[in-house]
């Protein structure tokens, strides 16, 4: 599997995102990141997801556009939203969103298994064979809906959304085991989002809190795509 080079632009931008960890402790309720999450971010090159055209910017601490007017995120969003999840090793995590397969790529040195769904065919398949050539064997990406999860699956120990839902979807809770979490940006660009962390008691009691104000792309639907496309 291809490593991280520990060169001087990614230990800055490892300090950037301790920073940022510190100085948004009040409302994450985080003052540092599990040494664990800090240690799979270290093992995932971000270069190798980030357009050829942007490779000078891989280590920069913003998101950037990864085309279909999506983007690869912002690398402090994703080691917050995978410390976040609070994965365990033999958990099985539903991604929504794949995109360039980044995030994806670091929950797999925390978890068991993930099942990661992108809406976009060319990300899709882009993402899967990224994953694929670089080693990341517990990664399965499918092509569908993401708004109505992935049933074949389910239960989830843990789902990420990585793309803004107007309301949390009905069927992502539904997926989602008692004690799970459920990690997602709700709202939209003109009223603004917020990241949640939505956890299931064992009861199936909902407890959802609002962790930071973030922007993402819209999550989308399409109803041509009723169930999630995967190889075989």
């Amino acid at each position: 599997m291809m490593k991280h080079a520990i060169d001087p632009e990614f230990l800055a931008l490892l300090d950037e995102i301790r920073e940022e960890v510190r100085s948004t402790r009040h409302l994450t309720g985080r003052s540092t990141l599990a040494p664990r999450v800090l240690d799979a971010f270290r093992q995932v090159p971000r270069q190798a997801f980030v357009p050829d055209g942007l490779q000078w910017a891989a280590h920069q601490n913003r998101p950037l556009p990864i085309g279909h007017s999506q983007t690869i995120s912002q690398p402090f969003i994703v080691a917050l939203m995978s410390d976040l999840l609070d994965p365990q090793a033999d958990d099985v995590i539903l991604e929504i969103g794949t995109g360039s397969g980044y995030q994806a790529a670091v929950l797999s040195r925390l978890v068991k298994q993930v099942y990661s769904l992108e809406i976009i065919e060319e990300l899709a398949r882009n993402a899967r064979r990224r994953l694929q050539g670089l080693g990341y064997a517990n990664v399965t990406v499918g092509i569908g809906d993401g708004n109505l999860g992935w049933a074949e699956h389910a239960p989830y120990d843990g789902i990420i959304v990585t793309a803004a839902a107007t309301r949390v979807p009905a069927a992502l809770l539904e997926q989602l085991k008692p004690g799970g979490k459920l990690v997602i940006p709700v709202g939209d660009r003109f009223w603004g989002q917020d990241l949640r962390v939505i956890r299931k008691d064992e009861s199936g009691h909902i407890e959802d809190r609002s962790v930071l104000p973030v922007i993402f792309v819209p999550l989308t639907g399409r109803t041509d795509l009723p169930e999630p496309e995967a190889p075989r």
